[in-house]
């Protein structure tokens, strides 16, 4: 396909896959958080190279989870006339009123 169709070409979201990519996105980041306190700040503690390896995957899936999800908010946004911004926090409400009720 010529690179004049790929930019042309979009995969319309719906907003509940918008909200299940920013989960998504979001249990990456956890993972992160929690390898980096597992195994302690990498400036003080030396890696193994297992840790060094298994961690940095988890940032590059992250990273690529975190993209996506911008990406698609973007375009959602654009197609139904709203601000990226305005997209986000709605997404993040829904999922914050889902783990509120969670918590009950």
């Amino acid at each position: 396909m010529p690179a004049s169709s790929l930019s042309s070409w979009r995969v319309a979201h719906t907003f509940e896959e918008l909200v299940e990519k920013r989960r998504a996105a979001d249990q990456a980041h956890n993972r992160v958080e929690e390898l980096r306190d597992s195994y302690g700040p990498p400036t003080q503690a030396k890696w193994t190279q297992r840790q060094s390896r298994t961690y940095e995957t988890a940032v590059r899936a992250w990273r690529d989870l975190d993209r996506d999800v911008q990406a698609a908010m973007t375009e959602y946004a654009r197609e139904h006339g709203k601000t990226r911004r305005a997209v986000e926090a709605r997404v993040r409400k829904v999922i914050q009123g889902a783990e509120q009720g969670q918590e009950r």
